[in-house]
């Protein structure tokens, strides 16, 4: 799925008008223990907690791609297995969450493989979206419509004890203890099945939802869904690192590196309209190396390096292992940081056999917010 398509389902999560037929839930403690189960039509319940729940929903679709929301493809096996992941999601899906069995089987999955200390609330829920029609001029027609897009949402979110603290009790007129409550939190982590690609079902994917885009449970998600996530987005950065610094060794120099850096904003721009992300798979890196001045005999290195880091088959996310905002260079005791565009101002001279970043300074400087008028 892209941004386009995320944004499209979650505006079908609108406080007064949305086609959840069916909402379910489970709350569970942290002994694991299942203390409530919810199974009701989402139109019966009360407005305020259908506009709370809402608020769940458009949160677990929310945040960047490729970091918070991943595409997840599950493997063959799962498919044509009898047992797979992918075929039980099926049959909740086609049960229109109306079978219990289902949803306790479900509700035993995620309590056995979610690592989770607290208590938490599972929430699942199934939509029908008729999906209207789009005009040549962009424009939605809601009355021409030839598919509908069954799916199922679910949300996990934590459940914590309100902070204790003093409020004021109206009819008493008087500040007092207040009573601490647990309340639901917004969602840790969820997923969208089947996936909503090129605007229809597609049953072979899913979209996930993690809150924390650097701590990823990998665990959790293929042994409940039966997909591997891609590496977390701070250790994409780490990991493409030290690949760099492993296969370029003593010839990873300052131009290289600053070339590096320029190549990849360069490819990042290019993409900004694009409402996918950039991905790079091992030959795209191979590229970008090559196109930086890295030597032929350490891209032979990085290819071994990228495959035992990253996969044969994995991409990293080029968001994710570039910073379009600032260009840093740091020592043990100084750190730099230059406008991305601006990196010809900043050179790297022998200066009386001393090794020095030299920078140009040919506009005004600031001294600890003072302005100095003779800066050499």
């Amino acid at each position: 799925m892209n941004k386009t398509e995320i944004a499209e389902i979650k505006k079908l999560f609108k406080k007064d008008d949305n086609g959840i037929t069916r909402i379910c839930g489970c709350y569970v403690d942290a002994e694991k223990n299942k203390r409530l189960e919810l199974k009701e039509a989402f139109y019966s319940l009360p407005e305020e907690e259908m506009f709370k729940y809402v608020e769940i929903f458009r949160k677990s679709l929310s945040g960047t791609l490729g970091k918070n929301l991943m595409n997840m493809e599950f493997p063959t096996e799962e498919e044509t297995n009898e047992d797979g992941k992918q075929k039980f999601l099926m049959e909740i899906l086609k049960s229109k969450l109306e079978d219990n069995d289902l949803l306790d089987r479900f509700y035993d999955m995620v309590i056995k493989t979610y690592d989770y200390t607290g208590n938490y609330y599972i929430i699942l829920i199934h939509d029908a979206y008729d999906i209207p029609a789009i005009t040549s001029d962009g424009i939605e027609n809601f009355d021409s419509s030839d598919y509908v897009y069954d799916f199922i949402l679910c949300c996990i979110c934590p459940v914590k004890l309100s902070k204790a603290g003093l409020c004021y009790n109206p009819e008493k007129n008087n500040i007092e203890d207040c009573i601490r409550d647990w309340l639901v939190q917004p969602p840790e982590n969820g997923f969208l099945f089947p996936a909503f690609n090129d605007r229809n079902t597609d049953i072979h994917s899913l979209l996930y939802y993690a809150k924390n885009a650097n701590d990823n449970d990998i665990d959790f998600s293929y042994d409940l869904l039966g997909c591997t996530l891609p590496l977390p987005a701070k250790e994409q950065k780490e990991t493409f690192t030290a690949i760099v610094e492993e296969s370029l060794g003593n010839t990873c120099d300052y131009e290289v590196v600053k070339n590096i850096h320029e190549n990849l904003n360069e490819m990042i721009t290019e993409n900004k309209e694009n409402p996918e992300p950039l991905e790079l798979d091992k030959e795209d890196v191979k590229k970008l190396l090559t196109n930086s001045g890295v030597p032929e005999e350490k891209i032979e290195v990085f290819e071994e390096k990228f495959t035992e880091s990253v996969g044969e088959s994995q991409k990293l996310v080029a968001d994710n292992i570039a910073n379009v905002r600032k260009f840093e260079l740091k020592t043990p005791n100084v750190t730099i940081q230059v406008n991305p565009d601006r990196t010809d101002l900043i050179d790297t001279k022998v200066i009386d056999g001393v090794p020095c970043i030299v920078i140009e300074c040919n506009d005004e400087v600031e001294v600890n917010g003072i302005r100095v008028a003779n800066p050499i």
